[in-house]
């Protein structure tokens, strides 16, 4: 059995979190399958969240990787899609393995670790209605737990 590191309600959980090399990410379990990419942006000690129109909910930017994609390359793109930010530092931080509701799959997450000194203004998209610099140790209503605990983890 897996330890569970955090669950959010609608019953996802992420069951554990590698720090590992970006290289390393081709050696993972091939049964399951890399989906995505998100990206830990630091500014001034504070995260940035954006908040999901569909999931009305904070999480941290990122997605899926599209067809060919690398995970890092899929990282920068979402991070720019959704929230209008261009990290100054990017690193990767490491690999989490999720269990995925409803139907209980298992998929891993390519998780970077940046930094910014000066954020752009965030622009709402079809996706996205808003951003927040985020301090892990206050609340947020509606953050997701798995960002959050992927947050601290790479903090």
């Amino acid at each position: 059995m897996e330890e569970l590191l955090a669950a959010d309600a609608d019953g996802s959980a992420l069951l554990s979190f590698g720090r590992l090399s970006e290289d390393e990410l081709a050696g993972l379990d091939p049964a399951v399958p890399l989906t995505a990419s998100l990206v830990v942006l630091w500014c001034r000690g504070e995260c940035l969240m954006v908040f999901n129109t569909f999931r009305k909910a904070w999480e941290l930017p990122g997605g899926m990787l599209d067809p060919g994609e690398s995970a890092r390359d899929a990282a920068i793109r979402e991070l720019a899609e959704e929230s209008g930010q261009r990290a100054d530092s990017l690193e990767f931080a490491g690999a989490a393995r999720i269990r995925v509701a409803p139907d209980q799959r298992l998929e891993y997450l390519a998780i970077y670790r940046g930094e910014i000194a000066t954020p752009q203004p965030f622009t709402p998209n079809d996706e996205m209605s808003d951003s927040t610099w985020w301090n892990p140790g206050e609340p947020l209503e509606n953050l997701l737990p798995i960002d959050a605990a992927l947050a601290i983890l790479c903090a």
